[in-house]
């Protein structure tokens, strides 16, 4: 009998045996049909403004007020330390003498501190760890003070900022200005969630850089005054994601009364490395929040 079947009934027949044999292997194989966009629904994130980018293209994955002009907090020294490590014939061994005038300035402003001690001779390479994992300003004054030029500290501070925005406009952050080295500002220090991460995936190139923000603690051996070695107290990196989420590499966190609270991270799995910004959250808890919402849309995009 089933032989015999033919005409329009036998059309009808293969052509159901057919879509149910296809609608089979979707189910088998999870190709991609409905699923997947619910899977990669665009985030909703309570920072003011956020970027996220596949740093293998540079190429846009999600956008909230990526190009708004905002306060940067300690993310600045993103650039800070990117100054640093753009000098010619750079010595990360080089010793910097510890100078009163860095942790006087750590008291006026209540300013984030790597408790760094004066009259101790401390390394490049340990007051970038100082600069990018406790966020100490009395370290990001230190490198300001070594490499900018003048013959006074305000006129070396001032050379290194200079430093700092036309670095900003080589790689073509059009929208950002820093009028200090750490990001304490006298109201003219800003960019934005792009701006910031294209700074961060530049800076990720240099292994130093990339070294030290991956890293979650780290102990410092100064020489003090007397020519003994200090051993620091424990330098813990203020970037979290570090602890909590899988594959993060970095970058720096920032806050401040006009800034609250901003992150700039990357994360890397299965190959694939994605680079945000967020920026005014509402506490260290919700940047967190809103960068792994971000993250995980990335990856998810990507595949």
């Amino acid at each position: 009998m089933i032989t015999a079947i033919t005409g329009i009934k036998g059309s009808r027949f293969r052509r159901a045996a057919a879509v149910t044999v296809t609608a089979g292997a979707v189910l088998a194989t999870g190709a991609l049909t409905a699923a997947p966009a619910q899977a990669v629904t665009t985030p909703t994130i309570v920072a003011k403004g956020g970027y996220l980018m596949n740093n293998a293209n540079a190429s846009s994955l999600f956008n909230k007020k990526a190009d708004t002009k905002l306060s940067t907090g300690s993310t600045t020294k993103i650039m800070t330390a990117k100054v640093v490590l753009s000098q010619s014939n750079l010595n990360l061994d080089a010793k910097v003498t510890i100078q009163k005038a860095y942790s006087d300035y750590i008291v006026a402003n209540t300013a984030s501190s790597a408790h760094l001690i004066v009259g101790d001779k401390v390394t490049v390479r340990q007051l970038l760890y100082g600069l990018m994992l406790p966020s100490g300003c009395d370290a990001a004054y230190a490198l300001a003070d070594k490499f900018g030029s003048g013959s006074t500290r305000a006129a070396r501070v001032k050379s290194f900022i200079g430093k700092m925005n036309s670095t900003a406009k080589t790689l073509g952050l059009t929208n950002t200005k820093f009028d200090s080295f750490d990001g304490i500002g006298n109201g003219n220090n800003y960019s934005t969630p792009r701006d910031l991460t294209k700074l961060a995936s530049n800076v990720m190139k240099n292994a130093t850089f990339k070294t030290v923000v991956k890293t979650k603690s780290y102990k410092a051996k100064t020489i003090t005054k007397t020519g003994s070695t200090r051993t620091m107290a424990a330098w813990t990196n203020t970037n979290t994601l570090l602890n909590s989420y899988s594959g993060t590499i970095g970058v720096k966190t920032g806050s401040g009364p006009e800034a609250k609270y901003c992150l700039v991270f990357a994360a890397t799995r299965n190959g694939k490395t994605v680079i945000g910004t967020v920026l005014a959250s509402t506490s260290v808890a919700q940047r967190e929040t809103d960068a792994k919402k971000l993250l995980n849309y990335g990856f998810a995009r990507l595949g």
